[in-house]
């Protein structure tokens, strides 16, 4: 069975505004270079979104590697990498958490675009 986050880990997570994601290089064992990331937890669930879509380089990193680890909370963790993308009522759920958490943010409405929602990613701990 896939490892979950914890409860206090969510409720971390879910006011935390400092992630950055580092999926694996090609190699498989290098991690890649931080990248600074939005973050929402929906469904007991950490979610991100890639601003640039699916042509952003550690999107394209994490869906080949498929692991790598994240820094959030003022915590790293090794992470698996899922693809989320594609299921409308999460999609959904997952743009109302974007708008509570960075509702007054200028970089909000390209974040519920095509592009970001075809580039969801789920992460869960390995």
């Amino acid at each position: 069975m896939a490892k979950q986050w914890t409860t206090e880990q969510l409720n971390s997570f879910s006011q935390a505004d400092d992630m950055h994601v580092s999926p694996f290089y090609d190699d498989g064992k290098t991690y890649g270079t931080p990248t600074w990331i939005w973050s929402v937890v929906v469904d007991n669930n950490l979610y991100v979104r890639a601003y640039n879509g699916q042509n952003s380089r550690w999107y394209q990193s994490a869906m080949k590697q498929k692991a790598g680890k994240i820094r959030l909370a003022g915590k790293e963790f090794e992470t698996e990498y899922i693809d989320a993308a594609g299921n409308v009522e999460l999609d959904q759920k997952i743009n109302a958490a974007y708008k509570e958490k960075y509702q007054n943010s200028p970089y909000l409405p390209p974040m519920l675009e095509k592009g970001p929602v075809s580039a969801t990613v789920k992460l869960s701990p390995r």
